[in-house]
C-alpha cells in the first residue's frame, strides 16, 4: 500500500484546493477509529473520510461512502462537534514531507471568540492517529486513540498534553534538490540492496517508489550498495528531482493498478508506476478517487473472501470425498468387467459335471466358448460339483448387479462433482455479497449447508446477469452462478438463439441472442471467448467450447441447478485472455444494440 509522502503531498494539495473556505456541517464517527466530516463547499456537499485504522489508515473525499452511525456518539466525536462543527476549513497541508496532514479549522469558542483548531492526521500504520489540537496553546484537546505512558514512553497523546510531532527522521528532504554526492555518501553508509538505501535516506519515498526509481533509471533494485558509483547516484537523484518537480507543479497521474487475470487490485498511486506496465492501469481524476476505489474494491474482496471461506472449504471437502469415491468406484467397475469369466466357469462345470468329483482342488476342462482351449478352474474340495458351479454363478450375478449399480452411482457422483465445481467457480466470480448470498441460499436448498429456516425458492435471480454486445450489435448474456445459468438458458433464451458452454469444463452458460437473424462468425468467436473466459479454463490455451441452437438444450428432470444436457453441437477452440475480453463491448443501454 503506497500511502507514502508522495501520495500525502498530492492529496493535501488536492484537499486544500477543494475544501479551502468550506464549512463543516456535521461530524460523525461510524467506526472506533474513523470519522466522517460532512462539508459544505463552493461546489456542493462533500464527505471527508479520515481513518486511523491500524491496517488501512487513509484520508479522502468520498463519493460512495455509506456507513451507519452509532446511536450514541463516542467521546472523540462529541469533542469534534464542540470545537470544529460549524467551523470553516482555512488550510489543509502536509507537515514537512511526512505522512501527516494538518487540517486547520476556524471556529468560535464559548466566549464567541474566533479560534483555530488543528486536526492532525498521522498516517503511520498501527501508530496512525487523529489528534485535535488548539493552535494558540498547542494543547491536545483529544485524540481518536489515546496513548498513555504505559503504551509509549517517548510520546504520549493525551488531553491537556502539549502536541509534539513524531520524531524527525534523519533523511534528505526531496522538496529541496537531492544532491547526488550527498545521496551517494548516505547510501554507501547503508548495507544491502540499493532500493532499501533509497527509501531509507530520502523522506517520503516508500519501498514501492524506490523500486520504481531503480527500474526507471535501469539499475537492478537488488544491486548491493557497496557496488554503486557516482553515476548510479546521479541517475537516481535526477529521477527523484524529476518526480518532485512534477509534484510541486501538481503534475500528477492518480491511478489504481489491477491484475485482471487474478481478479486482484494491486496498488494505487499519484504517479505512474513503471513496474506494473504489464498490468491494467485505471486512471482517476483525483487522488481521492484512486484511494476510495482502491479501498472499496479491496474491502469488498476481503469481505467476500471472509464470508465465502467456510463455504469454499466445505464444498472443496465434499468435492474431494466425491472424487475419492469416484476413483474407488471406477476400480470396482473395472473388476466387475470380469463377471463373464465367472459365468463361463459356472457353465463349464455344469456341462462337465460328470467329470467333477468332490475333494478336487481344481480341474482342467475344454472351453467350448474359446475353440476348446483348455482352462483350469479352481474348486473348493468340501463343495459338491453342483455347489462349485453355483458358487461361480453367484459370483457372476453379484458382479453383474454391481456393474449396473456402480454405473448408476458413477453417473450420480459425476453430476454432483460437476455441480460442486460449478458452484466453486460461481463463488470465485462473485462481485458482491448479494451474489454470495444467492449461492448460499441455493446450497441450503440442496442440503450442503445446514439451516433451521429454509430460504424461499425463487427461480428468478436477484442479481444481474452480465451483458455484452457483439461486433454485429447482438446481445451476449453470461451467467455468473447456477441460478443465473438456469434462468438464462431456460427462461430468457429463444429456440433460435445460440447457446455456448466449455466442453467438459465447469463454466458459465453464454447466450448469443440472434432470435433467428443472420449472425457472423466473429460473433460466435466473441461468445465462445466469453464462455472460455468465465470458466475454470480461464488461464488455459485452446479451450474447447461447444455451441448449439438453444432448442437442442434441455434440463433433465431432477437435475441440480445449472446442469443441462445438449446435442447437435459444434466445437470451436479459443484462447481466453484479458485482451480478447476487453475487445468485446459491455452492454450499457439499448442504443448499443443493432437494429431489430
Amino acid at each position: 500500500m503506497a500511502f507514502d509522502g508522495i501520495v500525502v503531498n498530492s492529496l493535501a494539495r488536492e484537499l486544500n484546493k477543494a475544501l479551502d473556505g468550506s464549512k463543516i456541517d456535521k461530524v460523525y464517527q461510524p467506526e472506533r477509529d474513523e470519522i466522517c466530516l460532512k462539508v459544505r463547499s463552493r461546489e456542493g456537499n462533500k464527505k471527508l473520510v479520515i481513518s486511523a485504522s491500524a491496517s488501512n489508515p487513509r484520508v479522502y473525499l468520498a463519493d460512495k461512502y455509506e456507513k451507519n452511525n452509532p446511536k450514541k456518539a463516542p467521546v472523540f466525536c462529541m469533542t469534534l462537534r464542540k470545537h470544529i462543527q460549524n467551523g470553516i476549513i482555512v488550510a489543509i497541508e502536509q507537515v514537512g514531507f511526512e505522512r501527516i496532514i494538518k487540517i486547520s479549522v476556524e471556529s468560535y469558542d464559548e466566549l464567541k471568540e474566533k479560534t483555530v483548531k488543528n486536526l492532525y492526521v498521522e498516517i503511520m500504520g498501527k501508530h496512525s492517529n487523529i489528534i485535535l489540537v488548539a493552535e494558540n496553546e498547542n494543547k491536545i484537546l483529544d485524540s481518536i486513540k489515546r496513548v498513555p505512558i504505559s503504551i509509549s514512553r517517548v510520546r504520549q497523546i493525551l488531553p491537556g498534553n502539549e502536541y509534539e510531532l513524531p520524531p524527525v527522521q534523519d533523511k534528505i528532504n526531496p522538496l529541496s534538490k537531492v544532491d547526488e554526492l550527498e545521496l551517494l555518501n548516505r547510501m554507501k553508509s547503508e548495507k544491502g540492496a540499493i532500493f532499501k538505501a533509497i527509501y531509507g535516506n530520502v523522506l517520503g519515498i516508500s519501498p514501492l517508489i524506490a523500486k520504481d526509481i531503480c527500474l526507471r533509471v535501469g539499475i537492478d533494485k537488488s544491486k548491493n550498495v557497496e557496488d554503486i558509483v557516482l553515476e548510479d547516484s546521479r541517475k537516481i537523484s535526477n529521477e527523484i528531482n524529476s518526480i518532485f518537480d512534477d509534484l510541486k507543479n501538481h503534475n500528477i497521474e492518480p491511478n489504481i493498478v489491477i491484475d485482471e487475470k487474478k481478479d486482484k487490485i494491486i496498488e494505487f498511486s499519484s504517479i505512474r508506476l513503471k513496474q506494473y506496465e504489464d498490468l491494467t492501469e485505471i486512471k482517476k481524476d483525483t487522488v481521492s478517487q484512486a484511494i476510495e476505489d482502491y479501498y472499496l474494491t479491496k474491502d469488498k474482496k476481503e469481505r467476500i473472501n471472509q464470508k465465502s471461506s467456510n463455504m469454499k472449504k466445505n464444498i472443496s471437502l465434499k468435492l474431494e470425498r466425491i472424487n475419492h469415491k469416484l476413483e474407488k468406484q471406477a476400480k470396482e467397475l473395472k473388476d466387475s468387467e470380469k463377471a463373464d469369466e465367472y459365468k463361463v466357469r459356472g457353465e463349464l462345470l455344469t456341462a462337465y459335471i460328470y467329470m467333477v468329483k468332490q475333494g478336487m482342488e481344481s480341474i482342467k476342462l475344454a472351453n467350448f466358448y474359446d475353440n476348446n482351449e483348455e482352462i483350469e478352474i479352481k474348486l473348493r474340495p468340501h463343495f459338491t460339483p453342483s455347489e462349485n458351479a453355483q458358487k461361480y454363478f453367484k459370483k457372476y450375478n453379484k458382479l453383474k448387479n454391481a456393474t449396473e449399480e456402480l454405473t448408476k452411482q458413477i453417473i450420480i457422483n459425476k453430476e454432483e462433482a460437476e455441480y460442486l465445481e460449478n458452484t466453486l467457480l460461481s463463488i470465485e466470480n462473485c462481485d458482491n455479497e448479494k451474489e454470495l448470498k444467492e449461492i448460499k441460499e441455493e446450497l441450503m436448498r440442496e442440503g450442503y449447508i445446514k439451516t433451521y429456516k429454509m430460504p424461499k425458492k425463487n427461480n428468478k435471480p436477484g442479481t444481474n446477469i452480465m451483458k455484452y454486445v457483439s461486433s454485429n450489435g447482438n446481445l451476449i448474456m453470461v451467467g455468473k452462478n447456477n441460478k443465473q445459468n438456469d434462468y438464462l438458458t431456460l427462461r430468457l433464451a429463444d429456440n433460435e438463439d445460440l447457446w455456448f458452454h466449455t466442453k467438459d469444463i465447469p463454466g458459465s452458460h453464454v447466450l448469443l441472442k440472434v432470435g433467428g437473424k443472420k449472425f457472423e462468425e466473429s460473433e460466435i468467436l466473441e461468445a465462445a471467448t466469453l464462455a472460455a473466459y468465465y470458466s475454470k479454463a480461464k488461464m488455459s490455451e485452446n479451450v474447447p467450447v461447444d455451441y448449439t441452437s438453444k432448442r437442442n438444450v434441455r434440463k433433465p428432470s431432477g437435475a441440480k441447478p445449472g446442469l443441462v444436457i445438449y446435442e447437435k453441437n459444434k466445437t470451436m477452440y479459443v484462447t481466453p485472455s484479458d485482451e480478447a475480453k476487453a475487445k468485446i463491448k459491455k452492454f450499457e443501454n439499448l442504443d448499443d444494440l443493432g437494429e431489430e
